[in-house]
This record gives structure tokens, sequence and C-alpha cells, in this order.
């Protein structure tokens, strides 16, 4: 009996270690992590019977992304390629029948982001693309060679669009302008061809090569942002904006009645902020739209919000009063009121607000990130769309019959299977309390795959940017990388310090006055709690982060040394120069207090530049060559201070692109290899061990309990 019982625990030894041997994946590659697939759009058509969405890929040979705009008849659960590009859809969007899919595709070469430059482009002729769900073809309409769209609303039939564009200026005023200034730039000066244009495009559905006519409908000197077709009074609601965020009253929202040949702009709003994501409810008496309370200091800044603007009685109400979080996204429901996503702490999930009195209702779903959400507008309790990915969960397409069956939906793309087949690192929330003020922060902890909850582990702390956004349970395979740093090795800490999104306006709030030094608080603290819990090891500390998180990065390298290798990404150092060629100088205005003429304390006591004397950390920092949102010149600064100190240094400059090393795949790619090798030369970062050698330590040891069990029960 004794015998029995030994051969049997054996047996479950056996088959154990057999069933672990069969389940080890290969870890993720880099190749691998950089052919990620994202889904940036996805939209159900108003009647429910189908939805669009695109997917974006890198072509590694062309140093571009490729993309591919599909069709997925939900009744028959069948895909359709609409086309491939090598350039942006820009705005593709269904008809109000849910028979045509209209998009422009945008060409890059007349366009150029650079703050100073005022290159001209030979123009090229344009067109808009109407793609038939019923014949399965995509009717080219040309426009006038000098338009480039911007935004596009349909009527409420499919019979006129309206396309916004750049203002144009004549022959004779461009002329006239070049007379005067030659190639000299006249910085604040109205250019001829500044403000906006609404073009009125009359198509012909009845001819199979979709005839069109454009006109003139509106000229404005506003620069449009976004434009919203409104049946009530037979009229269009737009967003204002500037390219830059110097002064609030440019960001509002007007009217234009179109019947009245004579109408003047109508202005609906006087709020502090950005209005975004123009929506029309159900019952085409209200403008809902998304909130970001920037603020010059007479307002309190806020997460981004969801409001209501009453078109007949120009109130405006906010709706999920009772959600605490940041509103991503929302969506106008069939029948009445809306669903939006909302994130609250580590997980951006879907909410349901059925009226303005009623509260925002939780839809129980999966614990992760759901994005571009869609649902039908004509149908009541039709077919849901979204994207969604968690830790070890790579973004999907899915669709659920309706909104209660959210948990139930079934993904209809699988471009990101093989992330399914590798051995993704574990992660887990992470708490701990600023000592200083009891405030309670959380984090992210990515732990090397096999290793997940073990101790005395090489930290790297990866701060996200913003400062109003957050790390949260999703899977990213870009350059924000911290499942590749926890696949090379690295335990990851993701922070999510004062003034991160998603756990209300006075956590947000909290850091001004102390835009760095109370949230790089909250990190280092954040880190010893790691070390006193002896998760990390703290011999082996590595510290980076883009924008925000660069600034982050810039600041606690002058705070302490106990970093070995600090990696900093488009990151400021010294924020009055910084708020003087920024894109956005409202924002750090705000941070500090005042002007750097009002403060000036508050700037030179939270810039890192003149700490600098104390830095004895080995950095690497990158920078996109046309960042008009933190200048490169604060990246030449940093790589200049730390040259003079003798301190190891290595600058990266990505001609061609903005705040995001975004544009090409190959700059992606760069930045993080080169960011590793950062790592491991200056961060004692040993390399992982061949997967072979877990191989041979299974062989072995299933060779010896065979031997064992042979022995002992003689066989």
């Amino acid at each position: 009996m004794l015998q029995i019982k030994i051969m049997l625990f054996v047996l479950v030894i056996l088959q154990f270690f057999l069933y672990s041997f069969g389940e080890n994946k290969p870890k993720l590659s880099l190749d691998e992590f950089f052919n990620y697939v994202d889904y940036p759009t996805v939209s159900v058509s108003p009647t429910g019977e189908y939805l669009f969405y695109e997917d974006k890929r890198p072509s590694w040979e062309n140093n571009s992304y490729v993309r591919n705009l599909c069709l997925y008849d939900i009744q028959k659960q069948q895909n359709r390629l609409i086309t491939t590009d090598s350039t942006d859809f820009f705005l593709p969007m269904w008809s109000p029948s849910g028979k045509w899919i209209s998009f422009f595709v945008k060409n890059h070469l007349m366009t150029n982001t650079s703050r100073r430059s005022l290159e001209r482009f030979e123009t090229i002729e344009q067109y808009m693309y109407f793609y038939s769900v019923i014949t399965n073809k995509i009717i080219p309409v040309q426009i006038y060679n000098n338009i480039q769209p911007s935004f596009a609303t349909w009527s409420n039939d499919d019979e006129i669009l309206y396309i916004v564009a750049t203002g144009l200026s004549s022959k004779e005023e461009n002329d006239g302008y070049r007379r005067e200034w030659k190639d000299v730039i006249n910085y604040r000066q109205t250019k001829p061809s500044e403000g906006s244009v609404i073009y009125r495009m009359e198509i012909d559905t009845n001819s199979s090569l979709l005839s069109a006519k454009l006109k003139i409908a509106f000229n404005t000197s506003l620069l449009i942002n976004e434009l919203l077709y409104v049946p009530y009074e037979e009229q269009l609601v737009f967003t204002s904006g500037s390219k830059l965020y110097e002064d609030l009253n440019n960001f509002e929202i007007y009217s234009i009645h179109l019947n009245n040949s004579f109408s003047s702009l109508s202005r609906l709003t006087y709020i502090e902020g950005i209005e975004q994501n123009l929506q029309l409810s159900n019952d085409g008496k209200h403008i809902l739209f998304r909130l970001w309370a920037l603020s010059s200091g007479q307002v309190q800044t806020t997460q981004r919000r969801l409001y209501s603007l009453n078109l007949i009685t120009r109130q405006i109400d906010r709706l999920g009063t009772n959600f605490n979080g940041v509103i991503t996204q929302f969506t106008v429901k069939s029948g009445s009121g809306v669903h939006f996503i909302g994130q609250l702490g580590l997980n951006v999930q879907v909410y349901t607000q059925e009226s303005l009195i009623d509260d925002a209702i939780y839809q129980q779903g999966w614990n992760g990130t759901y994005e571009q959400f869609s649902s039908s507008s004509n149908r009541i309790y039709g077919p849901i769309a979204f994207a969604f990915s968690s830790f070890q969960q790579p973004k999907e397409v899915y669709v659920a019959e309706n909104i209660h069956r959210l948990r139930f939906a079934k993904a209809i793309t699988n471009e990101n299977q093989l992330f399914t087949q590798r051995d993704l690192p574990k992660a887990r929330a992470y708490h701990w309390k600023n000592m200083e003020d009891n405030r309670e922060i959380e984090g992210i902890l990515h732990y090397p795959p096999g290793k997940f909850n073990e101790k005395n582990l090489p930290l790297l702390v990866l701060i996200h940017g913003g400062p109003n956004a957050a790390s949260v349970n999703e899977l990213q395979a870009t350059w924000n990388w911290a499942t590749l740093a926890a696949t090379e090795g690295w335990l990851v800490l993701e922070p999510n310090y004062r003034g991160s999104a998603g756990y209300g306006d006075e956590f947000l709030e909290e850091i001004r006055h102390r835009l760095l030094s109370l949230p790089g608080q909250d990190i280092l603290m954040g880190v010893d709690q790691l070390i006193k819990d002896e998760i990390a090891n703290p011999q082996r500390l590595a510290i980076g982060g883009y924008s925000y998180g660069g600034y982050l990065t810039n600041w606690l390298i002058t705070q302490t040394t106990r970093f070995n290798v600090a990696l900093s990404g488009a990151g400021g150092i010294e924020h009055t120069s910084g708020w003087g060629t920024m894109d956005l100088p409202v924002l750090l205005s705000y941070l500090h207090g005042g002007f750097p003429w009002q403060v000036p304390h508050v700037y030179q006591r939270e810039s890192a530049i003149y700490y600098m004397n104390k830095v004895r950390t080995p950095t690497h920092i990158v920078v996109g060559g046309n960042d008009v949102r933190v200048d490169p010149d604060q990246s030449f600064i940093l790589e200049r201070c730390l040259h003079y100190l003798g301190i190891p240094v290595q600058l990266l400059i990505f001609p061609n692109e903005g705040h995001g090393i975004e544009n090409y795949p190959w700059n992606g790619r760069i930045k993080v290899q080169e960011e590793l090798k950062w790592l491991h030369k200056y961060g004692n970062q040993s390399l992982p061990k061949e997967s072979a050698a877990n191989t041979i330590s299974f062989s072995f040891l299933f060779t010896s309990l065979s031997l064992f069990v042979c022995k002992v029960f003689s066989f």
C-alpha cells in the first residue's frame, strides 16, 4: 500500500513537470513586440447591420504604417477588406442611411507641423472616397485641388456632406504678402490663408459614379476643429481652436444657421477649457461634448468630463456627476442617453447614463481597458463594438449583441494572436503612502516572465506623461514599453503619481505649485516601499519617462543618486524657457500658479537645471526634431549640462517627429533598442538565461525521477 501511494505521488510530480514543460512559452522578442497591430477606429453602422474598423501595422521595408479599412457583417459574421493605404484614412464615417462609408486619404506631403516653418507645397489632386456596402465598390469624388479637408459631417440624409478646410487666399493676396514680407515670418500677423472655410458637397446618389457639386457654405476667420450638422433650426455647430494653447477664449462652441443667407456666428459657450468630441443627442436638441477644463487660474483644472448643451435654453449640464474618474470617450445610445468609457484607477470601463437626472451605471465587463466604443444610433438594444486589451491580453476588436451582453462579446479580429503564444509578464496593482501627507498612491508592477511575486529584482521606474494621464490595465506595444522592459528582466513600476487622472479632481489638482517636487516625492516613496518589502534590489535601480515622465526623470536624478541609469524622453529642464517655447503655455502657467514674472521663485524651485550639480546618473535622452509641445532645446540643454559635468550622456534626435515618436516605425524601434542598450550598459542588468538552460533542468529532473521510480518498483 505504501509503495502504491509513493508511486502515485511520484506520478503526480511527473505530470506536474510535464505539464509545466509543455506550457512553457517562448518570451516576446523585440521584433515581435514592434509588430503589434493597433485599431484606431471602430464604428457600428446606424442600422446596426455592419461595423467598420481600421487596423494599423508597421511596414518595415517602407518605414511607414500600413492601414487596412475593413467591413464586418454582424449578422453573417464575415470580415471584408475595403482598402489598404500607407497614409491615414482620415475621418471615416457612416452616412445617415448606413449605406455608405466616406473617408479622405491624408497626404503627408501637404503638412508640416514645425512651429517655425512656412513651407509651401505644390497642390495635387484631392479626392473624397465613398464606399458602398451594397456593391462593395469605392467611388472617388474629386474636390478642389487646393482644398485640404480637416473635418466633415453628414446632413440628416445621404445627399449633403459639409467639409471643413483651411481658409483659401487668392493668388493676388499671396503675391502681395510675398512682396511685402518675402520669406520673413511676421509671427502673430494673420496671414491670407488663415481661418476656415465650410464647403457644402451635394451628392447625386442616383448616379453610378456619385457625381457631386461643391460650393462654399461659410467663411470664417476662426480655426474650426470639429463640425456637426444639427437639423434643429437647420444649423452647423462647431468648435473653434488655435495652434497655440495660449488664450482659452479661442476654444469655444459656435453655431451657424444655414437657412439664413446673412447668418452670423453665434457663440454658445463661455467656458475655460477645451471642448471636444461634439455629438448630437437623439432628440436633436442637445449637443454633447467632453471638456478638458484647462485653466488660466480662474477655475479649477478638472479631469475630462461630459456635458450637455441645450440648444433651446443654452443651459449646460454635466453628465456622470457620480463618476469620480476621467471620461475618455462617449457615444450617443439609441433611444436616449449615452454610453461612456471612464477610467477609474487602473481600469477603463463602460458606463451608461439614461438621462441628465439619472446616475451613471457601471456595465459589468472584463478588467482591462475598453476603447473605440461604438453602438447603433437607430436600433434600441442593438449591437455594440469596441477594442479591448489588458495586461496579458493583446488588443483586438470585439462585438456583443447588446450592452447587457458586454461580458460575452466575441473577438472579430486576431491580428495580435502571437502575443497570446508568448510568455508575457504578469502585472498587479501596488499601493504605498506618501508619508508626508498620508496620501495613498497606486501603481502597476510588471514582473519578468516566470518571476511573479519574486523578491530582490532589478527595478525600472517607468513614468507616464501628462501629467493628467495614467498608466492603466492594458497591453501597449509602442515606444511606451513596460511589457518589453519586463520581458528583458526588469521589474517595472508604473506609478500613478499626484496629478494623474482617474483618482478624482483633488488628486489631480494637488500638484499645483509643486508640479515636480510632489509627484517626485510620491515616486521616491514608492521605490522606498518596494525596497522595504524586499521586492526591489536597492543596488539595481533605473528610472525613465517620456514627456511629463521626462520632466520627472530629469528632476529625480537631481534629487537622489540611487538610480544607476536614467532614460529621459522629451522632458523639460528649465520651466521659464519651456513656457516661452511650448504650444501649451497655459498648462505650465496654471501648474506654477502664474506667469514667470509673477512667481519666479516657483519656476526656479521646480526646475531641474538649478540642481544639476547633484547629478551622477548616466542619462540617455531622446526627442523629436519637430516637437512643439516640449521644445528640443530642453533636451539640448540637459545634454550640455551632463556633458560639462562629465556624466555619461547620449542624445538622439528624430527628424520629422513631433512630440510623440510615432510617425515612422523605425524611429520607435531605434528609440527602445538604444534605451535597452543603455540599461544593459549602466544598469548592471545581466542578460536573461537561455531557455535551453530551463530545458536541461527539466530533462534532468524528469530523468532522475524516472530512475527513482524504476528503482523503487523494479520497472
